[in-house]
């Protein structure tokens, strides 16, 4: 069973500047290889929501019902609750992951 995917205003944002990056420093390729990556990650969790590991970050604050796929270079961090998935960060793997979870996640 497949769940739907909600993907919030934060992680549309961190796509649209992934996007903008990848064309300004790399190339069209670069920007349609790592879309296609979180394409299909998407779908992996839309079709495995339990795939996912809990981001170590997050785990030592008893935040298991978040997780996190790795696909390419980026991470999504999303959230599981019921029968929804809740996309909260795409970003690359390199990113300042405690200030942006921080920002995103604890203020929001």
């Amino acid at each position: 069973m497949s769940l739907s995917i909600n993907i919030l205003r934060g992680a549309e944002q961190d796509l649209n500047d992934l996007k903008k990056y990848l064309l300004r420093e790399f190339s069209v390729g670069a920007w349609q290889n790592s879309y296609q990556l979180i394409k299909q990650g998407l779908a992996q969790i839309s079709s495995f929501p339990e795939s996912g590991s809990i981001p170590p970050e997050l785990e030592h604050l008893g935040f298991s019902n978040y997780k996190q796929i790795i696909v390419g270079k980026n991470r999504i961090i999303y959230e599981l609750n019921n029968a929804a998935i809740y996309v909260h960060i795409i970003c690359d793997v390199r990113r300042d992951m405690p200030t942006l979870l921080n920002k995103r996640l604890f203020l929001s």
